[in-house]
């Protein structure tokens, strides 16, 4: 089971194309000023299977939604808190869904490296993008990032930094039963 906070079925901004974003619950960074600040508590939110993330978001798009997506965009929290489900879920995006990934952590690569299991984990992460979200280096024109300090690790061929590039937008969905949810990245002031 993965503590996850939300899930977005589809966004055209959290990563190259139409992803499906999950955002994972628990986050010990603290990072002032971050975007998801109610993703941070480490008490439970929602207990799911990597079964019941993907259930039903694939199979049938939605009328008007443009198509599948492309890829899965992993956010959070701290996703590398809870590395099995990390892993789990990477593992059935690659394997059994042909998805591209993406996965943003407030730690840096440096400070994975080495630790049980992420040479597996990285294995199936396309580009992750690390570092803490530093509100003094707001980043102003890249979709992918909250801040200039957090660099982005093609770890396979699939993407490229230009990928990423566009001017900072903001996305809002509202779903079937009123939840609004507001995702993206915002420019500099």
């Amino acid at each position: 089971m993965i503590n996850i906070h939300s899930v977005l079925p589809r966004s055209e901004i959290n990563g190259p194309g139409a992803r499906m974003v999950v955002f994972f619950q628990g986050c010990n960074r603290g990072c002032p000023g971050c975007f998801n600040p109610q993703t941070h508590s480490q008490n439970p939110n929602k207990a799911m299977t990597v079964a019941e993330i993907f259930s039903g978001y694939f199979k049938e798009p939605q009328p008007g939604s443009g198509g599948a997506v492309e890829g899965l965009t992993i956010s959070g929290g701290e996703p590398f808190l809870q590395p099995e489900g990390l892993h789990e879920l990477l593992k059935a995006a690659k394997v059994e869904y042909g998805l591209t990934t993406v996965v943003y952590t407030g730690y840096l690569k440096d400070e994975l490296l080495g630790k049980d299991g992420m040479e597996e984990i990285f294995s199936y992460i396309d580009v992750l993008i690390d570092g803490p979200f530093k509100d003094e280096y707001k980043e102003s024109s890249l979709l992918a990032r909250g801040s200039t300090n957090q660099t982005f690790h093609m770890l396979s061929n699939r993407y490229k930094e230009e990928d990423f590039l566009m001017k900072g937008k903001i996305e809002i969905i509202i779903s079937k039963d009123g939840t609004i949810t507001r995702t993206g990245f915002s420019c500099a002031d």
